[in-house]
Order: structure tokens, then C-alpha cells, then sequence
């Protein structure tokens, strides 16, 4: 993938590149993070197994697999929450039933009860 490169350097070359002066012609503006905005990416994930592939450095990442019934549950504990007017309680649940999501930023547990009660 190369080396990584600051965003900062990135935009100032581009407008070196274009002919003009980063803070004089062209301002860059800072805007701090938005919300759902990534500041890392994640090459593998907790509980994720690997192939190999034919080239050394390449892996295939596959997910762990859930049940039919799991995944019947879970939907039709959302619905139920979905219909009752209950967002919160259908991030918890899935945020249960998918431990690779991050919502809200904060990593969230492998297991959890959100998708299991009535």
C-alpha cells in the first residue's frame, strides 16, 4: 500500500502542483472530524481468520459466519424495536449482533443481551 502520507502535505502539493502558494492563493481550512468520519483504517478485525493467497504478502480476510436463526432473531428483535419507536435500543442490537461495527465511534462488545429479550 505504500507509505502513509498526512492529508496536510497532500493538499499542499496539490496546489504547489497547480501553481500556486498553500496559505497565500489557496487556503486550507481545518474542519476537525465529522461525525462517522474514520481516522484509521482497520486491516483485520477481532475474531477474523485468514487465507493465504499466491503472493506472500496478501491475505483474505473472512469474517466469522452467523446462524440463519441468529440473524432471524436479531431482525425481528429490530423490527419489534423499530415499530415500539425505540432507535437507541436498535443501535444496541445491532451494535450486539454486529461487534465489527463501531457506532457512535466507541468500540462495542462481542456479545451482547440487546438482541436476545423479547
Amino acid at each position: 500500500m505504500g507509505e502513509p502520507v498526512k492529508v496536510l502535505d497532500l493538499a499542499k502539493r496539490l496546489i504547489e502542483l497547480s501553481g500556486y502558494k498553500p496559505f497565500e492563493d489557496i487556503a486550507i481550512v481545518f474542519t476537525g472530524v465529522r461525525p462517522g468520519e474514520k481516522l484509521f483504517e482497520e486491516l483485520s478485525l477481532q475474531g477474523e481468520d485468514f487465507a493465504k493467497t499466491r503472493h506472500p504478502k496478501i491475505y483474505i480476510g473472512n469474517l466469522a459466519g452467523r446462524s440463519s436463526a441468529d440473524l432471524d432473531a436479531a431482525l425481528a428483535r429490530m423490527s419489534a424495536l423499530a415499530e415500539a419507536g425505540r432507535p437507541a435500543e436498535i443501535r444496541e442490537c445491532l451494535a450486539a449482533f454486529l461487534p465489527e461495527a463501531r457506532l457512535d465511534g466507541a468500540a462495542v462488545p462481542a456479545v451482547g443481551p440487546a438482541c436476545h429479550h423479547p
